[in-house]
Order: structure tokens, then sequence, then C-alpha cells
């Protein structure tokens, strides 16, 4: 049975794709900064016959990264997908405002921190358990704000969305997609960048268009193909702009 850990699992899409995978005979690891919110969620997974266990995971706080790394490994031996889903926007209340000039950097540090310093160090600190699997999948949670090409295309989608920490942050997590897979490219690893959608979730907000259950289905999609791309950041299985 696979090992798949996602972080922020505990709520919003995390939960959903938990869910979702653990339906498919997947055994999840609740990447959870709340301990009691991370067993929550795995006792109500339990209630509906999934294996699932929670993870003690922090991504302001990278010393219980090796922790984490210490009971997989004594416990499982093993990763076969790690899943990047924890994220912040703490910037602003409103999604339309740009906050590029105005950005504290006290707010600025933390939302990189969480978004794309935490998921670059788990990776590092979980890359010789993923290693152990023969066809490991790295799955960074993303989003269609991370386009510097529709960021610059006056009449776009998201022209007006300039969010600049929150957006950033995930411009570089697509950096590092990149970057990953190539580096990891003759040791059975895939590296891929997922954008779910603007999903109903509390860091979604008013107007989100997808359940997160529906974002949760077509990521799972994506991460149990046999044959999934690597290096590329998709929605509904097309590449996003760069």
């Amino acid at each position: 049975m696979p090992i798949a850990l996602i972080t922020g699992a505990n709520r919003g899409i995390g939960y959903a794709l938990a869910h979702e995978l653990g339906r498919r005979g997947i055994t999840i690891l609740i990447g959870a900064r709340d301990e009691q919110r991370g067993a929550a969620a795995a006792d109500a997974l339990h209630a509906e016959g999934i294996a699932a266990e929670p993870i003690h995971l922090d991504m302001e706080r990278p010393q219980t990264f090796a922790a984490a790394a210490h009971t997989i490994a004594e416990r499982y031996g093993v990763l076969d997908m790690l899943i990047n889903n924890a994220g912040i926007m703490i910037e602003s209340e409103s999604w339309n405002v740009n906050t590029a000039a105005t950005i504290p950097m006290d707010v600025l540090h933390r939302t990189f921190q969480v978004n794309f310093f935490g998921p670059v160090e788990l990776v590092q600190v979980l890359l010789p358990l993923l290693e152990r699997s023969g066809d490991a999948r790295i799955v960074n949670i993303s989003t269609i704000l991370s386009s510097l090409e529709l960021h610059a295309t006056p009449g776009s989608n998201t022209y007006e969305t300039k969010t600049f920490g929150y957006n950033s942050s995930k411009t570089a997590l697509n950096a590092f997609t990149v970057h990953l897979a190539h580096a990891l490219r003759s040791r059975g690893i895939r590296v891929i960048g997922i954008h779910p959608g603007w999903v109903k979730t509390e860091l979604g907000g008013k107007g989100a268009l997808i359940e997160a259950d529906a974002a949760a289905r077509m990521i799972a999609d994506t991460i149990v193909a046999p044959d999934p791309p690597t290096g590329v950041v998709l929605f509904r299985g097309k590449p996003l702009p760069w």
C-alpha cells in the first residue's frame, strides 16, 4: 500500500485530498501544525475505513521536519508521495489589492517560509525516504496566480490580482518544481506542480468556484497516473503559462 504525506491536511484541499487518496487505497499521513487537529482529521478518516496517521509538521518550524522523517522511517521505511499543500496568504483581506509596494517584510518572510522555503527544506529532509520508493511523486500545490505571463498580460483573468507575497512565493515554488524535476530525473521521482483551481476553502475566500472534493479528484488523478509528467505545472492536465 503506497504511503502519502500531505502537508496542511487537517482541512481544506489537504483534507479533501487525504480523503480521496485514502479512498483509493493509499495510506495517508496527515501533516498538521496543530497536533490535535491532525489527530481529529485522522480519526475522521479512520471512521470511513481509511488508513491515516497524524504527523506533526509546522512549515514555520523546520525542526519538526526531522522528527517527522524519523517517524516515517521507523513506521513505514519508505515514502511514496509527498504533497506540499500547506500554504498561506496573509498580506491582505482582498485579492484585488496590489501589495508590492506596501507588504510588511515580516509578512513577506513568513509567506515565503510557509509557501516556499518550508517545502524546499522538507523535500531535502524526506528525499532519502522518497528514493526508497522507486516510483515516488512530489506534488507542489501551485496557483494560476503564480503565472508571470498572465500577470503581465492586461485583460487576463489574473491581471488585477496582485497579492505580491502569495503570488511570488508560488512563482518561486514553480521554479523549484522545474529545477527539482531536473535534479531527480534519473532517480525515479516525478515532480509535478498542480493548480487546483479557485477552491472553496478558507484561503480561497468568497467567490471561489470549485468544491474541495472536485479539486481533490483532479489532483489525485494526476498523482496516481501510471506515467505522469515531471517538471511541469498543470491545471486539469494542461500546462499553465509560465
